[in-house]
């Protein structure tokens, strides 16, 4: 255990952000995603929801404001237009802890093919369908 830290991030996913550099991305996936697959890197976070896993990390990484989006998400039916409760969950939550960055939602044609180039890919044990995520690391200014 760490002082200042949530539990939640172990020592794998701890070395994978430390690890990761500005524009690095890395992909929380939910249960259903083939993340081994997809994954050049992959940890895993079984027996976390998806919004834990979020949680967690955006309490340390932060988020590349160089670009226009740093947060990317699953869309319903991979119909970026069309959206269900944990996606609203998702929305509300990088609002309350990235404040000033929008959620773009993605189809998943544009979805996968960032997956599958992302620094890491956490595999969560997310139920809900259409529960990914996808986070564009920042930089800490002096």
């Amino acid at each position: 255990m760490l002082i200042g830290l949530p539990a939640l991030l172990g020592p794998e996913l701890l070395f994978a952000l430390r690890a990761m550099g500005h524009g690095d991305e890395i992909a929380i996936v939910d249960g259903n995603y083939p993340a081994q697959a997809h994954a050049q890197r992959l940890v895993r976070a079984d027996g976390h929801g998806l919004l834990a896993v979020l949680d967690a990390i955006l309490q340390v990484m932060p988020l590349d404001d160089f670009t226009p989006h740093a947060i990317f998400r699953s869309a319903l039916n991979n119909d970026p237009a069309q959206s269900a409760a944990i996606h609203g969950d998702i929305d509300a939550l990088c609002a309350a802890r990235a404040p000033g960055f929008t959620v773009k939602a993605l189809g998943g044609g544009e979805l996968y093919p960032r997956v599958q180039a992302a620094h890491t890919v956490v595999a969560t044990s997310e139920p809900e369908l259409y529960a990914n995520i996808i986070l564009r690391k920042g930089v800490i200014r002096p």
